[in-house]
């Protein structure tokens, strides 16, 4: 079993603090549509898998998690004063259901090369979350809601391709190193 050093203090509320934003954002943001197949949420949303990612692959999944668990607390009870709550609780059912899936999966596939778990834990993730939220948040309502969740699902797997490059870029410089046995 690989041993992980422990977060900071400092770190665990920073990591806790982005995760939390990033939701609360995506939940304000997706009100807010560009056209018939995209709101603005959809490119802020797969920050929150690179946040969970960074301290998976440096401090393990047990802090990854109670990263998301802290988010999902934040993120919540911030969206339920921000956003309409069947908003703010779809976001909240989808956010912790990928996020625990996508910290289950990264973590089975952190032995490969550097660039697999990010990004087959993302994909995975990212459709897991359009499907929960969509089909709760918006599912039969007005609105172009199905047309929302495709084009909201292609930039969430578009961005997760993306944000391989600032987690290659952060893996070991900002977090450190990770242990040998990650790489």
């Amino acid at each position: 079993m690989t041993r992980y050093p422990s977060p900071t203090p400092l770190q665990f509320a920073g990591a806790a603090l982005a995760m939390a934003l990033v939701v609360l954002a995506s939940n304000i943001l997706v009100q807010f549509p560009i056209n018939d197949w995209l709101t603005w949420g959809a490119f802020s949303y797969p920050v929150a898998f690179l946040v969970s990612d960074l301290v998976n692959r440096r401090f393990g999944p047990p802090p990854a998690r109670r990263v998301a668990y802290v988010g999902f607390a934040v993120a919540v009870a911030a969206s339920l004063l921000l956003a309409p709550v069947r908003i703010a609780l779809a976001s909240g059912l989808a956010f912790i259901a990928s996020q625990l899936l996508d910290i289950g999966v990264f973590d089975r596939l952190r032995r490969g090369t550097w660039w697999r778990a990010p990004l087959v834990a993302t994909l995975i993730a990212a459709v897991l979350d359009s499907l929960v939220f969509w089909g709760i948040a918006f599912g039969g309502t007005d609105g172009p809601w199905l047309t929302w969740a495709l084009g909201d699902l292609g930039v969430k797997l578009a961005v997760g391709v993306l944000m391989l490059l600032p987690f290659r870029l952060l893996i070991g410089r900002a977090l450190g190193a990770p242990p040998a046995a990650a790489r």
